[in-house]
């Protein structure tokens, strides 16, 4: 659903919880994206939390609330069914409530008549909460949407036919594991596998062990809301209504598995290791601001099919998310090192919108489910600083010979190189949002460290 701008989006809104009001802030009055977590005073169990500023506030808790605040646990009872401690998997009354929310926490408001109380009963610091995935995710699907990602990768292995035919007509994808997506902050162990035999003795045969070429992919995630019954596809005028949010998405990717399993199946071992997401949720109605125009297609590029060619979608189909990646090492943390930014991307650059990967998922009837998770594929821009992954990283082209010249190692400030990562590497997703007239908001954050195989 397009829910149009409206007062929620007011730049001049400001909140009692006085950290929202930074304009550091990836979480102001505006944005109030949902999350899982668990904080030991309330639970011992995950529950459901709206984030403001550093602050959460405990939605599940409101049972005892005031007169003045029932209007939010109202629309908990009537508007969602099957809220459970630990996930999400509830998706109507998502715009009412935001807006009710905004309405408790703006600086002006009378709804809380004793603030200090409130926050005793209600808010918790973010420091003292462990967080959980926010869905209980039955399905997760990967696609390729971003044709500067897919034209590097292609030129690797086919410099002379870098983009395949098919690209440019149908968003490409493939289904992940969902049962090892973990939430921002869990260690990532070093997948072992079958790697293929040595280039220059491929009578050597395969061999069995911990990946050497390990790699991050920078991605955004979209959860589904409602999903469509089997066999009715979902329209892409309607897709939109279909999305609950977006996430970061960090699907790790064992670049020399891959090499040797993927044809002609494509992704299997080289992925299903681990995927890791950041802990909020943060809803299309806060992210309105900040649409934008879908990918230009040139005049050389093909009309998309009627199934997949929206005016609307064209028109306001992106999402303008500058995301950063940021890598530190185990010796740059010991030596009291900053994580350094590796590149900077916008997810405005992709080929195929959400809507478009919806609308192409279920046209066969396939059936999306509340809590389903699809994730962009790699983000990549034009440029090699907008490259989202160590494999266009580090990549410096084709030689005279017509081979590959070597990697392009990255230096880190602690004198060591980086071509793909090493154990003790923490890798850092950030995304935010930023337009003149609007107050910026963000995702947080979405790491993890890598332990060895």
């Amino acid at each position: 659903m397009t829910t149009g701008l409206n007062e929620t989006h007011d730049p001049n809104l400001k909140s009692w919880v006085e950290s929202a009001n930074d304009p550091a802030s990836d979480f102001p009055i505006q944005n109030l994206p949902l999350c899982a977590a668990n904080v030991d005073r309330w639970s011992s169990g995950s529950q459901l939390y709206a984030r403001i500023g550093d602050k959460l506030l405990n939605l599940d808790h409101l049972d005892g609330a005031s007169t003045a605040l029932r209007g939010v646990k109202d629309i908990l009872d009537r508007e969602v069914e099957g809220l459970g401690p630990s996930h999400l998997n509830w998706l109507h009354g998502l715009v009412p409530l935001r807006r009710v929310l905004i309405s408790l926490l703006r600086q002006d408001s009378n709804s809380v008549e004793d603030r200090e109380d409130f926050e005793k009963h209600f808010l918790a610091d973010v420091s003292e909460a462990k967080f959980s995935n926010p869905f209980e995710i039955g399905n997760y699907t990967d696609f390729y949407a971003s044709i500067h990602h897919a034209s590097t990768v292609g030129a690797m292995f086919r410099p002379d036919n870098a983009l395949l035919p098919n690209y440019k007509h149908v968003p490409i994808g493939y289904h992940g594991r969902a049962s090892s997506i973990v939430v921002s902050g869990t260690d990532i162990r070093r997948p072992r596998g079958q790697q293929s035999p040595p280039d220059d003795n491929p009578a050597a045969g395969p061999s069995f062990g911990p990946c050497k070429l390990l790699d991050y992919e920078l991605e955004i995630g979209a959860f589904i809301g409602p999903g469509n019954t089997l066999g009715e596809p979902i329209s892409i005028a309607s897709a939109r209504d279909h999305i609950f949010g977006l996430c970061l998405l960090n699907d790790w990717s064992a670049r020399d598995i891959q090499k040797w399993e993927y044809q002609p199946l494509g992704p299997f071992l080289a992925k299903n290791f681990a995927s890791t997401i950041s802990p909020y949720i943060v809803t299309l109605e806060a992210l309105e601001p900040f649409r934008t125009a879908g990918y230009h297609r040139g005049p050389g590029d093909p009309t998309p099919l009627p199934y997949l060619n929206d005016e609307h979608d064209r028109a306001a189909g992106g999402f303008d998310i500058p995301l950063e990646v940021l890598l530190q090492s185990a010796e740059m943390l010991k030596r009291g090192l900053s994580p350094i930014r590796l590149s900077r991307g916008s997810f405005k650059d992709m080929f195929w919108s959400f809507a478009q990967m919806i609308a192409h998922h279920t046209s066969n009837g396939c059936n999306l489910q509340p809590g389903d998770l699809l994730g962009s594929g790699t983000v990549s821009g034009p440029t090699p600083e907008s490259r989202g992954c160590l494999l266009e990283l580090t990549w410096d082209g084709m030689g005279a010979d017509g081979k590959p010249k070597p990697r392009r190692p990255i230096e880190l400030p602690s004198g060591e190189k980086r071509v793909f990562l090493a154990d003790g590497d923490t890798v850092i997703f950030k995304a935010f949002c930023e337009r003149e007239g609007f107050r910026r908001i963000g995702f947080g954050e979405c790491r993890g460290t890598i332990l060895p195989a």
